[in-house]
C-alpha cells in the first residue's frame, strides 16, 4: 500500500478528528501532498494540500477549520478537522503527486460522518 490513511469516524457538530495519511518512502520526488472528500453522488472535491515548500491552499468551504501539516519524522501528511459541520460528512482521500507530473498516488479513503 503506498498511501495508507487513518483517523476518520462519527463526531457530533462542532467536534474535531484528525486524518493521518502515511506515505510510502518508495515514492519519491513528491511536489504536493493532498487531501480530498466524495459523498455518494458527487466528484471528489479538494479539500486542503501542503506543497514541498511548506505553503498551504485550502478550500474556502474549510478555511479556518481545518490545517493540513506534514510530519517529516512519520513520513505522514495529516488534516486536522476543528468546528466539525454535517456538511463534512464524506469519504475523506489523501493523495500525493510527484513533481513534474510524474504521477499521483492515492490512498484508500477514511469514512468521516458529522452528526447533527
Amino acid at each position: 500500500v503506498q498511501l495508507q490513511a487513518s483517523g476518520g469516524g462519527l463526531v457530533q457538530v462542532g467536534g474535531s478528528l484528525r486524518l493521518s495519511c502515511e506515505v510510502s518512502r518508495s515514492i519519491s520526488g513528491i511536489a504536493t501532498r493532498s487531501w480530498y472528500r466524495q459523498v455518494p453522488g458527487k466528484q471528489r472535491e479538494f479539500v486542503a494540500r501542503i506543497v514541498v515548500n511548506r505553503q498551504t491552499d485550502y478550500a474556502d468551504s474549510v478555511k479556518g477549520r481545518f490545517t493540513i501539516s506534514r510530519n517529516i519524522a512519520k513520513n505522514t501528511v495529516d488534516l486536522q478537522m476543528d468546528n466539525l459541520r454535517p456538511e463534512d460528512t464524506g469519504v475523506y482521500y489523501c493523495r500525493v503527486d510527484r513533481a513534474g507530473g510524474a504521477g499521483h498516488y492515492w490512498g484508500q479513503g477514511t469514512q468521516v460522518t458529522v452528526s447533527s
